[in-house]
């Protein structure tokens, strides 16, 4: 009898041992769980994602990501603010458009000669009417950039669409023209503008869905 309580007594610490080593794996598995990190939110697209992800539901990505990367202020821009970069592209291009017209309409009427009188003055005609045309569309763009701002998108739509016809007026006089050639330049700035335009009015769509 006595030999069994010594062999009891013998095999107590090693009970007792085996009692603590519990708690220190339960503390130390707290531990390893309270420095796991937590979830955090995901990160919100940067601008470039941005501009990439708005000219993706465009017609023209290309140019599209080319006009809005070119204007500092799309480092700071909401969709909102990249449709109102879009139509400043294609206002430029309006006001450039109407610079183009009016220097070949001074060209056209200081390089002919008496032979040429009567075509040359009817080509100058046009020019000049060219001209007015791109400015009124530049007009519009620029109603159409103030209606943004005042998140006025069908108008801003309405405003964009007639900047876009007002060039094509001027190819259609040029073709009734026969005796002169629509002007290659003007043909480029018409082809960008409606480019530029179609662009502005698929970004103000998107501005005009997220604002509802």
């Amino acid at each position: 009898m006595a030999m069994v309580v010594l062999i009891l007594l013998s095999l107590l610490p090693f009970s007792a041992l085996g009692s603590r080593s519990g708690p220190t794996a339960v503390q130390h598995h707290g531990h390893a769980g309270h420095g796991t990190p937590k979830h955090s939110s995901p990160p919100q697209p940067t601008t470039a994602e941005l501009v990439r992800s708005t000219c993706n539901s465009t017609a023209y990505y290309d140019l599209c990501v080319s006009a809005l990367g070119a204007d500092p202020s799309s480092a700071t821009a909401d969709v909102r603010g990249l449709s109102t970069i879009a139509v400043s592209a294609a206002a430029a291009n309006a006001s450039g458009g109407a610079a183009t017209a009016a220097a070949l309409a001074n060209g056209t009427a200081t390089s002919s000669s008496n032979a040429q009188a009567a075509p040359a003055t009817a080509a100058t005609a046009l020019l000049r009417t060219c001209a007015a045309k791109y400015g009124k569309a530049r007009d519009a763009l620029a109603a159409a950039g103030d209606s943004i701002a005042q998140q006025d998108y069908d108008f801003a739509s309405v405003h964009v669409s007639a900047a876009a016809e007002y060039p094509q007026v001027c190819k259609a006089l040029f073709r009734r023209l026969r005796s002169a050639q629509y002007p290659p330049e003007l043909a480029a700035r018409e082809e960008t503008l409606r480019q530029l335009c179609s662009v502005a009015l698929d970004i103000i769509a998107l501005a005009s869905n997220s604002s509802g």
